[in-house]
């Protein structure tokens, strides 16, 4: 939890920060003016990213203790369309809205589904077919394994290291997570290949 004496930082998303703005270009379009990100974690994508897309309204979620933290990046920052976190905890939590006229265009989140459970990626994922509309598209990044093989030695001792912090967590399968937004009305239309034996995947609303 947030101390308050000094902002979160995590290495990983100052070692990804680049690539993954890098893949982004290629999503966001000018006229996109909502995104949200699941799974804000520490603040320093949200400050890093939203500042190279003007045009978009940056809404930050997590669950209530990383808010704080999130609050620090946001005020050192001081990018004024970065919105401050809102609660999201699927399966538990009301969809966030961006505001009475209109939607999401974008939904991102990075090293959230091998944290959270299974049946908590299928609640993300049914309230992203139930609230997304047509033309909007999802964004996950992290680690993935391909045909029930992990991809790399380093992935397989990261996800024994991830279920040691919590058996539920897990490096998702790509067919499982496809299979399952397919099943909510998305269409995977980009599966980039990134650093560190990362992906990025873009699922598009149907």
């Amino acid at each position: 939890m947030f101390s308050g004496n000094q902002k979160p930082f995590a290495p990983a998303c100052e070692r990804n920060k680049d690539p993954i703005l890098a893949a982004l270009r290629q999503v966001i379009r000018s006229s996109d003016r909502h995104l949200l990100e699941v799974g804000s974690g520490t603040g320093q994508h949200a400050v890093y990213m939203a500042r190279h897309f003007p045009q978009l309204v940056w809404h930050t979620s997590d669950l209530p203790p990383a808010h704080a933290g999130i609050r620090a990046w946001l005020e050192s920052a001081g990018v004024p369309s970065i919105q401050p976190p809102v609660a999201y905890e699927a399966g538990r939590d009301d969809f966030p809205a961006a505001d009475a006229s209109t939607g999401f265009d974008v939904v991102y989140s990075a090293n959230t589904l091998h944290i959270i459970g299974w049946d908590q990626v299928l609640a993300l994922i049914d309230d992203l077919g139930t609230h997304l509309s047509s033309g909007a598209r999802v964004v996950f990044y992290g680690p993935f394994n391909r045909g029930g093989e992990y991809t790399a030695p380093s992935n397989a001792e990261f996800d024994r290291w991830l279920k040691q912090q919590n058996p539920v967590s897990a490096i998702r399968d790509f067919e499982a997570v496809e299979q399952a937004m397919q099943s909510a009305g998305f269409q995977c239309r980009q599966d980039m290949p990134m650093p560190a034996n990362n992906s990025l995947l873009v699922f598009h609303r149907l």
